[in-house]
């Protein structure tokens, strides 16, 4: 995907968006580096359901500089970079993290009361669950609950842009143009569908709604206050 806004003046690469980039990275390769010494920092960074024992408040925050393979970083910090950095230079680097921040711990919040709705409908008579053939407890089960990735405050940046600059073309895979308002739209209604219709697919669609419904509502509050651009 690509973008067609780039006005005059503004910074390639603002500090904010420059440091999330690289803060992502390092924590994906030491990721991939404690694995090695038996150490899952996936796991203790990660987001666990809260009535996991796993669970702690930091990982709202933490989870979001996690990620579960290099294709889920590429394609999160690769729109981090495309909308990131016109919202950034609009708001100013403090604006801007603070609304990434939020959306990220929003999306989390959503993510783990859409888990405590399935865990009450489904799973809380159970004392033991059916893993692959193995059975294992409840409370060990839970521990499996977890979430990782930017993704959440990624898709509030999505919804941001689209609102501020609705008719701006974006290009899916380079060649395909598109309107912004379309393209979140259509995102949105994927996300929808897709977290409905329990697909299997281990991905947290929910969050993406979270971090969507988030941003929707610190831009309905900024264009309210007049501090939108």
């Amino acid at each position: 995907m690509s973008n067609q806004y780039s006005p005059t003046g503004f910074s390639f690469l603002p500090v904010v968006v420059k440091n999330l980039l690289i803060i992502n990275a390092i924590m994906f390769l030491a990721d991939v580096v404690l694995a090695r010494f038996g150490i899952d920092l996936s796991n203790i960074l990660g987001l666990h359901f809260f009535m996991a024992s796993d669970f702690h408040v930091h990982q709202l925050f933490t989870y979001m500089f996690m990620h579960g393979n290099f294709s889920h970083l590429f394609f999160n910090m690769f729109a981090l970079w495309m909308f990131g950095n016109t919202l950034e230079n609009i708001w100013g680097p403090k604006r801007f993290l603070l609304f990434y921040i939020l959306c990220g711990i929003g999306a989390g919040l959503i993510q783990e009361g859409v888990q405590y709705i399935v865990y009450a409908r489904e799973l809380s008579q159970y004392q033991n669950v059916n893993m692959g053939g193995t059975i294992i407890p409840m409370g060990q089960y839970l521990n499996y609950l977890t979430t990782v990735g930017a993704s959440g405050a990624i898709y509030g940046l999505l919804l941001a842009f689209g609102m501020m600059f609705p008719n701006s073309m974006i290009y899916l895979y380079f060649f395909m143009p598109i309107k912004a308002k379309w393209f979140v739209i259509g995102y949105a209604v994927i996300e929808l569908l897709n977290g409905l219709g329990a697909s299997g697919d281990h991905v947290a669609h929910f969050a993406h709604l979270g971090g969507m419904l988030v941003g929707l509502i610190i831009i309905l509050i900024w264009k309210k206050k007049g501090r939108l651009y």
